[in-house]
C-alpha cells in the first residue's frame, strides 16, 4: 500500500514517532511517504491511507498540522486515517490529564473535520536541554507536580515505542482488511 506520514513537531520527538512509524510501515512492505507539515507535503490524494501526528503545547495542537487538515480535509476523509498525538500528559499518571487531552484531541478532530478510523495519545518527551530558562523552569514545576524528572542537565523520554509499535500494526491490519 501507498501510505503517507505528515507530522507537526516542536522539539522533535513527534518527528522521531513519526519516523519510527515509517519504519515499521516500510519493514511490512508498505510504500511510504514522510512529510513535516512546515515544510511543503504532499496532498494525499493519490495515497492509500494516512497517518497524521502533532504535539501539544500549550493545549493546542501544530498549526500547520491543522492547516493541512482543513485545506485537505475531502480527501482525508475519502480514504484511511490515523492521527497520533504526543504529549507529556499521555505519560502521566493523573487520570484527569488524560481525559483533557482526549477532549483537546476530540474538540481539534472536530474543528479540522477529519475523522479518522483510530487515533492513539502517545507519551513524549521532556527535553530540558532545549528549553528556555522560563520554559525549563515551568516544566521543572510541572513535573515536579507529576512526581517526574526535575533534573535539568537532562532530557527524559517517556514514550513507550512498544504501544506506538501496537498502534501502528493495529492501523496496517485495518487498512489491509479495507482494501
Amino acid at each position: 500500500m501507498k501510505l503517507l506520514i505528515l507530522y507537526g513537531t516542536t522539539e522533535g520527538q513527534t518527528r522521531k514517532i513519526a519516523h519510527f512509524i515509517e519504519a515499521i510501515l516500510h519493514n511490512a512492505g508498505h510504500q511510504v511517504t514522510i512529510a513535516d507539515t512546515t515544510d511543503e507535503p504532499p496532498a494525499p490524494k493519490g495515497y492509500d491511507a494516512v497517518l497524521i501526528g502533532s504535539s501539544i503545547h500549550m493545549h493546542k495542537y501544530q498549526s500547520a498540522v491543522k492547516h493541512y487538515i482543513k485545506k485537505h480535509v475531502a480527501d482525508l476523509n475519502q480514504i484511511p486515517g490515523a492521527f497520533f498525538s504526543v504529549s507529556l500528559a499521555a505519560a502521566s499518571g493523573i487520570e484527569d490529564e488524560h481525559r483533557e487531552v482526549q477532549k483537546i484531541t476530540t474538540d481539534f478532530l472536530e474543528q479540522t473535520g477529519w475523522k479518522p478510523l483510530m487515533t492513539a495519545q502517545i507519551a513524549g518527551a521532556l527535553k530540558y536541554t532545549e528549553y528556555d530558562y522560563f520554559k525549563r523552569l515551568i516544566m521543572k514545576m510541572i513535573s515536579k507536580k507529576e512526581g517526574g524528572a526535575t533534573d535539568t542537565s537532562q532530557d527524559y523520554e517517556y514514550t513507550k515505542w512498544d504501544e506506538v509499535t501496537k498502534f501502528v500494526n493495529e492501523f496496517a491490519n485495518k487498512i489491509s482488511h479495507k482494501s
